[in-house]
């Protein structure tokens, strides 16, 4: 049976990267354990935090819970560093919990890829910070040319009033005109 393949495949360019840290934001945002596994080789190894997983198993249950109880989950990923097989991650998560109580995750990920550019090796460091929801960062500003690409059956048009106002993007990948990080000061 031949391996899956995840392109891009080492050795990652800079671009070839950057793309990597991309697909892994929005693989992550779709909250879809099952597909999120599949970046990762059937053998992966990952420390989260102070847990320990092996396999794609271990990894889709646990984040299954995960999602179960961060609820508003909406993630930023930004490339640091990156060689032939190898890249590192900052981060930026929001969620909140049952009482609506908001946080704010920040972390660093170590990455390593096989020769299929499914990820072997996951190491993550992560804090949480309580915030308030009003101190929420990750918002999208109301532009014409982004609400044209809106389906009305999500968001309602804006008018001129409301073009100054912000609101969090729904589900899923995060808009191309959202910024990153380090524009968000994070």
């Amino acid at each position: 049976m031949a391996s899956l393949q995840k392109a891009p495949v080492p050795p990652f360019s800079y671009e070839d990267a950057v793309k990597k840290v991309r697909m892994a934001e929005d693989a992550w945002n779709s909250r879809d354990p099952s597909k999120i596994k599949m970046a990762y080789s059937v053998d992966t190894v990952w420390r989260n935090r102070s847990e320990f997983f092996k396999g794609r198993d271990e990894v889709e249950a646990f984040l299954t819970k995960k999602f179960e109880v961060e609820n508003g989950y909406r993630l930023i990923k930004e490339i640091w560093s990156h060689s032939e097989n190898r890249i590192a991650v900052r981060f930026s998560y929001e969620f909140h919990d049952e009482e609506h109580n908001w946080y704010r995750a920040y972390g660093n990920e170590n990455w390593e890829f096989d020769e299929n550019g499914l990820m072997k090796y996951r190491h993550a460091s992560i804090n949480d910070v309580p915030i308030k929801e009003a101190d929420r960062k990750f918002h999208v500003s109301f532009s014409r040319k982004w609400t044209d690409e809106i389906p009305s059956r999500k968001h309602k048009r804006c008018t001129n009033q409301e073009a100054d106002r912000k609101f969090h993007w729904s589900t899923g990948q995060r808009p191309l005109d959202h910024p990153g990080l380090s524009e968000l000061g994070l």
